[in-house]
């Protein structure tokens, strides 16, 4: 991505969120007592993810899972149901009441908008990936030209049902054609897909 369009969308990016403001603190600040006064544990929980150009990053989610949640995810490999690296098993018994309802409407990803402000992340782009960029196919590192977002092409096309290599070609394509009215469709249609429960 030229230097002048990545200034153009971290523009875009900053002025989203400031304007979103207003509404997302008010919601940040009911999600993180939910999370506290349903279950023993931190408010927020980190991970270490794969951003731009292959370089980690913290990224902030809220807690939907157990503490031990990671300790546990060994013990249900078996289950899984996706192709790994990808990670995913039906009625995970890890997740939490309130974590449930919080990865149903995607609300879990509001703190990756500090992640935003700091310049880790941008509001639209490939999702960062919990697995480095070793294990990647070299076609694969394509997705990792531009900055991770929040949301993309692939989490309005069924993310939760679209197996990785195929997440990858959209987000070729995506940085293909990229362009901020396309950030603005995106983002827009995010919002009914969450509605209709293809967040999670």
């Amino acid at each position: 991505m030229m230097p002048s369009v990545a200034i153009s969308k971290r523009a875009f990016d900053l002025m989203a969120v400031i304007a979103a403001s207003p509404l997302v603190l008010p919601l940040v600040l009911a999600v993180a007592i939910a999370v506290r006064c349903d279950s023993p544990g931190p408010v927020l929980f980190p991970q270490i993810r794969t951003g731009q150009h292959g370089r980690t990053f913290r990224l902030y989610k809220f807690r939907t899972m157990v503490q031990d949640a990671e300790t546990l995810k060994q013990q249900l490999q078996h289950l899984n149901t996706l192709q790994p690296p990808d990670f995913k098993i039906p009625n995970d018994p890890r997740i939490t009441r309130v974590g449930r309802v919080l990865r149903a409407t995607s609300l879990d990803e509001l703190p990756q908008l500090w992640n935003v402000i700091r310049g880790d992340m941008s509001l639209v782009g490939p999702r960062p990936t919990s697995f480095s960029a070793d294990t990647y196919s070299l076609w694969h590192t394509r997705r990792l030209e531009v900055k991770p977002g929040l949301t993309g092409l692939w989490q309005i096309s069924g993310r939760h049902k679209t197996a990785f290599d195929s997440r990858v070609r959209l987000d070729v394509q995506y940085i293909r054609n990229w362009s901020l009215l396309t950030d603005v469709r995106i983002l827009l249609r995010t919002i009914p897909a969450l509605v209709r429960g293809e967040g999670a």
